[in-house]
């Protein structure tokens, strides 16, 4: 758990759930995973979760803790904050019980001041068990909010055990590439919620999701409203490992989020940071790519826009630390939030 997160979307962690298993390039350099191998191995919420592959990266082995003592976290802030459920985890791991999530859902249905936020790459069974419900059309988890209301742990706020999906409890899917993006967004989209998020982090390529997106004529038309994006986020990847991020591929997406009206927010460039773009450096420009501290006369990386975007905009960028490379986008801070809904 962190109160105060530094994380830019967020205002605190919670993690009731703690491990992992990679799941695609997105997850390869998993930040949670280093932490739970170094400055938190001897945790014991971290012991014995994570592996090195044959390359001697760190990665979550598939298995999964259930933190019960940290269950009641939420309940005991009072002050209204965005809460990122599961940082550490994926609430919807194949290995994470059901009776687990129903206790966290029935934690976020006893808060309704905060706003959770819950990220998946795991789709398919965020789906099912939103869409899971009994002979009485009323969610396991509410059961569970219900008895804890009804024993009188805690000083409970007014509730309606019967609303579902929580109004207080935003889902999105986390995707790094256009296959990602296609294959989990439907889902999400298929997915009962009061917000749909995306986070492309680490963006590893090119996205195009303006068919995910609201229509803008369309908003005043309330029989042509379907399922949609109500959030974008996007970043790069930080760490030792960190993979370049080619900066088109986020300007893209900041344009498709304007056009869609979406609300964007760019979190971070990561580790690499660009010091050379031909597109608005230089228009005579000449072979550019990627500058690494320990390899400066050579490993160069050409990263191309991608088919549909502007050609093969080629940049040139420089390992650096993600404090130094900021969070800036063409002179822009980009912080866009979706209306929180109570």
């Amino acid at each position: 758990m962190a109160d105060h997160s530094k994380i830019e979307w967020t205002d605190a962690t919670w993690n009731p759930i703690t491990g992992c298993s990679l799941m695609s390039e997105g997850c390869r350099f998993c930040y949670a995973a280093e932490l739970a191998a170094t400055r938190l191995k001897n945790h014991p919420s971290r012991v014995g979760l994570t592996k090195k592959s044959a390359a001697g990266v760190v990665q979550f082995n598939g298995k999964v803790r259930f933190n019960d003592d940290w269950l009641d976290q939420p309940l005991r802030w009072r002050k209204p904050r965005m809460i990122f459920v599961c940082a550490h985890a994926d609430l919807f791991h194949e290995n994470v019980a059901d009776d687990w999530i129903d206790k966290i859902f029935a934690v976020m249905a006893l808060c309704p001041q905060h706003t959770f936020q819950v990220l998946t790459k795991r789709p398919e069974r965020m789906k099912k068990y939103m869409q899971r419900r009994n002979d009485n059309a009323h969610h396991p988890a509410m059961d569970y909010a219900a008895l804890m209301a009804v024993t009188g742990c805690w000083d409970t706020p007014a509730l309606d055990l019967l609303a579902w999906p929580l109004a207080n409890v935003w889902l999105g899917v986390s995707v790094e590439d256009q296959v990602t993006a296609d294959t989990r967004i439907p889902y999400l989209l298929d997915t009962p919620a009061a917000v749909r998020f995306l986070s492309a982090e680490p963006l590893l390529g090119p996205v195009q999701i303006p068919e995910y997106m609201p229509n803008p004529l369309w908003n005043d038309l309330p029989s042509w409203k379907e399922p949609e994006i109500d959030w974008v986020i996007a970043g790069g990847e930080s760490g030792r490992n960190a993979r370049p991020m080619h900066p088109q591929w986020v300007r893209d997406l900041r344009d498709q989020c304007a056009a869609a009206e979406v609300p964007f927010l760019f979190k971070q460039w990561g580790s690499w940071q660009v010091v050379y773009d031909r597109d608005r450096d230089d228009p005579d420009w000449r072979e550019c790519g990627t500058i690494d501290r320990k390899t400066p006369n050579g490993q160069w990386l050409n990263l191309s826009g991608g088919q549909g975007f502007h050609g093969e905009s080629v940049v040139r960028v420089a390992r650096t630390h993600k404090k130094t490379s900021g969070r800036v986008l063409d002179g822009v801070t980009h912080d866009g939030f979706p209306e929180v809904r109570s």
